[in-house]
């Protein structure tokens, strides 16, 4: 992959380029958030890796600007106990964040599942069943299979299913999910959430920890189809 890293801090360009490149994929890197746009226009890259907290235009910023123009994947990097700017730019539209300190193998790890997340939405546009990892959803019968088990849904846990399997790898916000779900009736009433998340892992994880609707706290949820979900931060 060709992936934008943007970052005020040079030692930390440095660490990412080495081990980026050395991993086989092809860098670029920004020192701003307004050199980032002009070198995201130029190179179009496949992902983006960006710090929040920047000079002349912050991580949140260049979200924003980006997905203006783009689909393309954005990893923000946040200063451990920002929560509330983390929350902020997966509601502009990144699509999963890494907390400072992080370790490399958890930042390659992170790549993965955004190459594995582009290699699913790669579907006809006319889709009736969406497979991925244990899951077979049928759009047009309302069905869901887990392990080729099928199991059943009310009509909000089936919506609510629909929008993790499209999301699949990619963390949602509380905020993002009352939306998609209820629309802005329920934007002021999490508990709705709470209580159908609660729902649906009772009909789809096998017990203990749950495994594919995976937690981010304080944050929101994300689903991992396979149950083998990448590092989480603390």
């Amino acid at each position: 992959m060709h992936i934008l890293v943007v970052d005020d801090e040079p030692q930390i360009t440095r660490v990412l380029r080495t081990s980026l490149q050395s991993n086989g994929h092809e860098v670029t890197v920004a020192h701003d958030g307004a050199d980032a746009l002009e070198q995201f226009m130029k190179a179009q890259p496949d992902l983006v890796i960006t710090d929040l907290a920047m000079p002349v235009m912050n991580g949140i910023e260049l979200t924003r600007e980006i997905r203006e123009r783009s689909s393309v994947p954005v990893i923000v990097l946040s200063v451990r106990g920002n929560d509330a700017s983390k929350v902020e730019a997966l509601d502009q539209g990144a699509d999963d964040y890494i907390t400072k300190p992080f370790s490399i193998q958890e930042l390659l790890a992170r790549v993965r599942v955004q190459v594995r997340r582009l290699a699913a939405v790669d579907a006809p546009a006319a889709e009736t069943t969406l497979e991925l990892g244990d899951f077979r959803i049928d759009l047009e019968r309302h069905q869901v299979a887990v392990r080729d088990a099928e199991v059943h849904l009310t009509p909000k846990e089936f919506d609510l299913m629909v929008y993790f399997a499209r999301n699949s790898d990619r963390v949602l916000t509380h905020k993002t999910l009352l939306r998609a779900v209820w629309g802005a009736a329920g934007m002021d009433q999490p508990e709705y959430l709470r209580v159908l998340v609660a729902q649906l892992r009772k009909k789809i994880e096998p017990g203990g920890e749950p495994k594919y609707i995976v937690s981010e706290p304080w944050v929101g949820y994300r689903l991992s189809p396979a149950g083998d979900d990448a590092p989480r931060p603390e």
